[in-house]
C-alpha cells in the first residue's frame, strides 16, 4: 500500500484524492506570460497607484536598491589589460587615476543641469535608473533606447552625443498584436539561439488618443550596432530558462490577496459609517401593513400612524436648549452596536501583509511600517534578509540596465576626452570592453537599527582585515570613502587653521612620534 494513499508514490503526483484530483495546472512554456501580460500588468499598476500597501511596497525597494544617487564606480581590470598587452603601465595607480577621470565624466554627463543625458530632457542619470528600475518592479521589464544625438552637443550644451531615452514596456510587442511566433515573442526578436536580435516598438503607446496614428505602427530596431554599441537596453528577471519577456512583477504574485484585503478593508469601513449614522432609531408597536391586513382597512391603524407623524411634527420639547426624547404612546428608542472594525480584522490584515511581504522580498515591518512589535534583534534580522534580497535585485539591475549604458558612455569619453593611459601598448576600447568597463554600482547604504553597536562592530572588522573602509562606507551609509577621507582631512585642517582643539576622531589619526615632536623650523634662506 502507498504511503501516501493515493495513486502514485508521489503525494504531489496524486489524481484521486479529494485535495488533488481537481488540481491539474497545465504545463505552460516559458513565453507563455506574453499572452496574459497586459491584464497582470494593468492590476499590478492598479495596485500600485492606488493602493497604499501596493505603493509603500515599490517605494521601499526603491528607495533601499537604487535611491537617489545610483552611480557607477570605475574599477578597469588592470590585471586583464596588462597580462593582454604584457604593458605593466597598467598597475593599481593607473586604474585609480583612470576610474578618477571617468567618474568625473559621467558626473558631468550624468547631473548636468541642463539633463542632456535624457533625450526628453527631463530627468537625471539617477532619476532616469530610479524610473527603470520603478518600470521593472511593477510592469516586468526595464526598456530604453541609446541613440545618438550630435545636434545636442555644443558651447554651453551637451558634452556628450549619447543619450538615454525610458521606453515604456507597453510598447514592446509583436507588430499588429500578432500571437508569439517562432522568433518573435512579446515584441523581442530572437536568432536560433534565443538571443535578442531586434526589437519591436509601438511608435506610440496604445493608450496615448492625441498619437492614434502611430500607434498602430511598429518600429523594428536592433539591439546593438555592428560593433556592440548597445542600442537597446532591455532589463528583467526572468523564472525560467527561454523566457524573453518580464511580464510580472514583483506584486504578481500578490495581486489576490491584496485585492481581498482592499475589499474587505473597504467593507469593513462602510459598515463603521452605517453604523456611525444609524446610532439609534424609534421602534412603533405596530407594523401598519400586517396590522390593516388582520383587522381589515377600517382606518384606525392609519389614524394612529397619523397622529404619531402630527406629534413628532409639532413636540418641541427642550430643556436648556437641549431636545427632550418624549416618545409617543407606544414607541421606544433602540440603538445599534457599533461593533466595527471586527475584532478578527487586525489579525486577517497582519496575516494578509506577511503574506505579500514574503511574496514581494521585503520583511512585513518595512511593509506595513509597523515596528511596535519587534525588538532590536528581530528587526536586525528581518532587515538583514530584506538587505540580501533588495543588494541581489540591485546588481541584477546594474549587471542588466546599468552596466550597458555605463559601457556606451565610456566607449564615447575613450573618442572625446584625454583620458590617462599607460606608455606602451594600449588595446582599443572595442577589444578590451569587459576590462575597461569594469565597475562597482552604489546605491543607498543600509543604515544602522542601533547606531552605536553596529559601528563598534565596523571599526572591529576593520581592525581584524574582514573588511574596508570601502566597503563599510558604501554599504552602511551609501558614500565613496575617498570623498570621506577627503572630507576628513579638510576638517582637520579646518580645526587647526582655526585654532581650535581637534576632537578625538582626530587626534586618534595622528602617530603619537609626530605627536610629541615640535614643528620643524623653516631652512634659512
Amino acid at each position: 500500500m502507498l504511503v501516501g494513499g493515493g495513486d502514485t508514490p508521489y503525494d504531489a503526483a496524486d489524481s484521486q484524492s479529494q485535495h488533488m484530483e481537481g488540481w491539474r495546472p497545465f504545463l505552460w512554456a516559458p513565453d507563455s506570460v506574453n499572452m496574459y501580460r497586459d491584464r497582470i500588468v494593468s492590476r499590478a499598476r492598479d495596485l500600485a497607484v492606488n493602493d497604499g500597501w501596493a505603493s509603500g511596497a515599490i517605494t521601499r525597494i526603491l528607495d533601499n536598491a537604487v535611491g537617489a544617487t545610483f552611480r557607477p564606480i570605475a574599477k578597469p581590470d588592470y590585471r586583464a589589460l596588462a597580462l593582454m598587452t604584457g604593458n605593466k603601465g597598467f598597475d593599481a595607480s593607473w586604474a585609480d587615476a583612470f576610474g578618477r577621470a571617468v567618474e568625473a565624466g559621467w558626473r558631468t554627463w550624468a547631473d548636468d543641469p541642463g539633463h542632456y543625458c535624457d533625450a526628453q530632457r527631463q530627468r537625471s542619470m539617477a532619476q532616469i535608473f530610479r524610473l527603470a528600475f520603478r518600470h521593472k518592479l511593477v510592469d516586468g521589464d526595464a526598456l530604453a533606447g541609446l541613440p545618438w544625438m550630435p545636434e545636442r552637443v555644443g558651447r554651453g550644451r551637451a558634452k556628450y552625443c549619447t543619450v538615454v531615452q525610458l521606453i515604456d514596456p507597453d510598447r514592446l510587442s509583436n507588430p499588429q498584436v500578432q500571437f508569439d511566433q517562432r522568433q518573435l515573442r512579446g515584441g523581442v526578436e530572437i536568432d536560433e539561439h534565443g538571443a535578442a536580435v531586434a526589437y519591436h516598438i509601438r511608435r506610440a503607446h496604445q493608450g496615448d488618443w492625441f498619437a492614434a496614428a502611430d500607434s498602430v505602427t511598429w518600429q523594428r530596431i536592433p539591439r546593438e550596432t555592428d560593433w556592440g554599441r548597445p542600442i537597446i537596453v532591455h532589463d528583467f528577471d526572468a523564472d525560467r530558462a527561454d523566457q524573453h519577456r518580464g511580464g510580472a512583477g514583483v506584486l504578481t504574485p500578490v495581486v489576490q490577496r491584496l485585492k481581498m484585503l482592499i475589499k474587505y478593508d473597504g467593507t469593513e469601513l462602510d459598515a463603521a459609517i452605517i453604523n456611525a449614522i444609524f446610532a439609534a432609531y424609534v421602534q412603533s408597536p405596530f407594523d401598519p401593513a400586517l396590522v390593516e391586513a388582520a383587522l381589515g382597512d377600517d382606518g384606525a391603524v392609519g389614524a394612529y400612524q397619523t397622529e404619531r407623524a402630527n406629534y413628532h411634527k409639532e413636540r418641541r420639547t427642550t430643556l436648556n436648549g437641549a431636545r427632550m426624547p418624549i416618545l409617543f404612546p407606544g414607541e421606544s428608542i433602540n440603538t445599534v452596536s457599533a461593533a466595527r472594525p471586527n475584532s478578527n480584522f487586525a489579525d486577517f490584515e497582519g496575516a494578509v501583509l506577511r503574506n505579500a511581504a514574503a511574496g514581494i522580498g521585503i520583511s512585513a515591518q518595512q511593509l506595513s511600517n509597523d515596528w511596535s512589535d519587534v525588538n532590536y534583534s528581530s528587526a536586525r534580522a528581518a532587515l538583514l534578509e530584506a538587505w540580501k534580497t533588495l543588494t541581489r535585485r540591485r546588481t541584477d539591475f546594474a549587471v542588466g540596465f546599468g552596466s550597458p549604458v555605463y559601457c556606451a558612455i565610456l566607449e564615447e569619453m575613450m573618442e572625446v576626452d584625454n583620458l590617462p593611459m599607460p606608455s606602451g601598448v594600449v588595446p582599443d576600447y572595442l577589444d578590451a570592453r569587459g576590462a575597461y568597463s569594469r565597475c562597482r554600482w552604489m546605491g543607498p547604504g543600509r543604515g544602522w537599527i542601533d547606531p552605536v553597536a553596529e559601528k563598534q562592530g565596523a571599526v572591529l572588522g576593520m581592525d581584524a582585515a574582514l573588511s574596508t573602509l570601502e566597503e563599510e562606507c558604501a554599504e552602511n551609509t551609501g558614500q565613496d570613502w575617498e570623498e570621506v577621507l577627503d572630507q576628513r582631512a579638510r576638517e582637520m585642517q579646518g580645526f587647526k587653521e582655526r585654532g581650535l582643539e581637534p576632537p578625538s576622531w582626530a587626534k586618534m589619526n595622528i602617530p603619537a612620534n609626530q605627536a610629541a615632536a615640535p614643528p620643524k623650523k623653516p631652512d634659512a634662506q
